[in-house]
């Protein structure tokens, strides 16, 4: 992945995020994610690649933008497998509330992997690179917390563990209070948590939990170029799902798959908040232009990037 791609999937998802953020605390959850598609989809068509949509927003019926298997870019690059969410948190956007992003992951064709992932859901275990080796996500959530303490050299008490707020997670959350551990409860979108609980200076230590597969491996394409450790199995609600994961995955679904299951060789992520958070500040408006926060990534160099910019034609983006 060249410098030059690296910048120009920031100016992806800043473009996602300026017009998604147009709809912050609207209500319009359908009209954030469209203009969010939009303009992810006309940044990607302006970059010199080969580019593939290998997780996007749905199949080609479901999604009249950036279907899985979707081609984008003019054509004159190397070929490139996209992973994106052009609005993570399509309810966090139009109620206004916190950790609304727009992301992407990206791997050169031969150089890096990204699991097409199958639309159902995975369990996850996503710790900093303190804790790489030594969680194990089929142990207790309890025994994990204990784990975690001693790597970090935190009292128990004095973990955060990030887990979506649903009914699913009762038992999980009772689990990690009765622990000693405190619970941070996200309400949509277990992403931006996820990758914040890669970041030693956050407030958040790890992720537990169920959420959305396709999520998951744009998670551990984040988690790849911070040097965490990220631990996942699929999970299944209908049967059409079980199968259609045999196709795309093969092998043992009922396996862990690790972060290189997942995401692996030469990735890149770009994050940039829509509202502020956990992981970024969101989109900020000012007389006459607009003020992001982006998180950029490459695991081929180890660099981790906060980038903050001025767009001072934030009209541009109101598609």
């Amino acid at each position: 992945m060249t410098s030059n791609h690296h910048l120009d999937f920031l100016r992806v998802t800043e473009a996602a995020a300026l017009c998604a953020a147009r709809f912050v605390g609207k209500g319009d959850r359908d009209g954030a994610d469209q203009a969010a598609c939009d303009g992810m989809r006309r940044t990607l068509n302006e970059l010199s690649m080969c580019g593939t949509i290998v997780i996007g927003e749905g199949e080609r019926d479901e999604a009249p933008m950036l279907f899985i298997g979707e081609q984008l870019g003019n054509g004159d690059g190397p070929k490139i497998q996209i992973a994106v969410d052009p609005l993570e948190g399509t309810n966090l956007c139009a109620n206004g509330t916190p950790n609304a992003i727009a992301v992407l992951a990206a791997a050169i064709e031969g150089e890096g992997t990204l699991m097409h992932a199958p639309d159902c859901y995975m369990d996850k275990l996503v710790v900093g690179e303190e804790c790489r080796g030594i969680v194990d996500i089929t142990l207790p959530p309890r025994v994990n917390v204990r784990l975690m303490s001693k790597a970090m050299g935190k009292e128990v008490d004095e973990l955060i563990i990030g887990v979506l707020d649903r009914p699913r997670h009762e038992q999980l959350i009772r689990e990690i209070r009765e622990a000693g551990a405190r619970v941070h409860l996200v309400s949509d979108g277990d992403l931006s948590v996820a990758v914040a609980a890669l970041d030693p200076d956050s407030d958040v230590d790890a992720l537990m939990g169920i959420g959305g597969a396709p999520e998951g491996v744009i998670t551990a394409a984040a988690t790849l170029c911070c040097k965490g450790e990220m631990q996942a199995r699929l999970v299944f609600t209908k049967g059409e799902q079980r199968e259609r994961a045999e196709k795309m995955v093969g092998g043992d679904l009922e396996r862990v798959f690790t972060t290189e299951d997942l995401a692996s060789g030469n990735v890149m992520f770009s994050a940039t908040g829509i509202t502020s958070g956990d992981l970024l500040k969101g989109v900020r408006y000012r007389r006459g232009f607009a003020l992001t926060e982006s998180l950029i990534m490459r695991s081929a160099t180890g660099t981790i990037r906060r980038i903050e910019t001025t767009h001072q034609d934030a009209g541009k983006y109101a598609y």
